[in-house]
């Protein structure tokens, strides 16, 4: 018979498989990144337990276009600062992809809030702009005028908190206790600019992150990276306080029923 491709795999082919996946050569990415602090009050609502606000109400986004082999990634997070146990990290609420490779295994393995969009990053010249649109919005853009070079940090590692979980098959809680995930990336750069600029935010029902104003811009950066990443279980969590956040996770059809923004405070621009 001839080799059947959805049958089960020999322990030696699983075991090379496995072999292959860490001696990936370094994946580059170019990316732009925005950090701002915005409304602590909202910051704070947007944390599931256990995670808490730290001292500053920082978010950070990161639109990237990644190098990978064969076809380039557009891969994005629009993250929150937070701390779980004494480590100070990012929780995302968002992560659009370009493939669905990238997201089907980020959210299996790492429980990643990852979800299928369009992720540019542009430049012309000294002019960038970047930009996540999802069901035809482009609800974060990111666009300024590169206006000097930066020294290259030293290489750092960082930490994204983020919930795995299965919704029930009844449809009423989890399947089995929720775990939060601490996820480590040592990221080093090779080329690193400063973007003089501003961070639009539009009204979105699927992904409402106008919710998070720029209170005051911190900085945009134009850079390029590579890292690599792993995960570990920090602890299991309490089904129960975890239920009224997983909304975040999907397109939920209930969210579109939320009374919108005022028309003035549904784009924020700040430079």
């Amino acid at each position: 018979m001839a080799r059947v491709r959805y049958g089960a795999r020999t322990e030696a082919e699983t075991a090379a498989a496995r072999a292959a996946s860490t001696r990936l050569p370094d994946i580059w990415s170019t990316g732009v990144v925005a950090v701002w602090e915005s409304d602590p009050d909202v910051v704070a609502a947007v944390l599931p337990p256990p995670l808490k606000p730290t001292s500053r109400p920082l978010v950070r986004v990161n639109i990237s276009k990644v190098e990978l082999p064969g076809y380039p990634l557009g891969a994005g997070s629009f993250a929150v600062a937070a701390a779980h146990d004494g480590v100070e990290g990012w929780y995302p609420l968002v992560m659009p992809m370009t493939h669905e490779r990238a997201l089907i295994g980020g959210r299996e393995v790492f429980g990643e809030p990852k979800k299928l969009g369009e992720v540019v990053v542009e430049r012309d010249g000294p002019d960038v702009r970047a930009y996540f649109a999802r069901h035809g919005i482009r609800f974060v853009e990111v666009r300024g005028t590169v206006d000097g070079v930066l020294p290259l940090p030293e290489p750092a590692r960082k930490t994204d908190f983020y919930f795995k979980f299965l919704p029930a098959v009844d449809g009423s809680g989890f399947d089995a206790d929720p775990v939060l995930v601490h996820c480590e990336r040592n990221e080093r750069l090779r080329g690193l600019e400063r973007v003089t600029g501003e961070v639009v935010l539009r009204e979105s029902p699927y992904a409402p992150v106008a919710d998070l104003p720029v209170r005051r811009l911190l900085g945009i950066t134009l850079g390029e990276k590579t890292g690599d990443q792993r995960g570990r279980v920090a602890e299991r969590v309490d089904g129960r306080a975890l239920l009224p956040y997983i909304h975040q996770r999907y397109d939920d059809p209930r969210q579109i029923l939320d009374a919108p923004p005022e028309p003035s405070q549904g784009s924020a621009r700040w430079s």
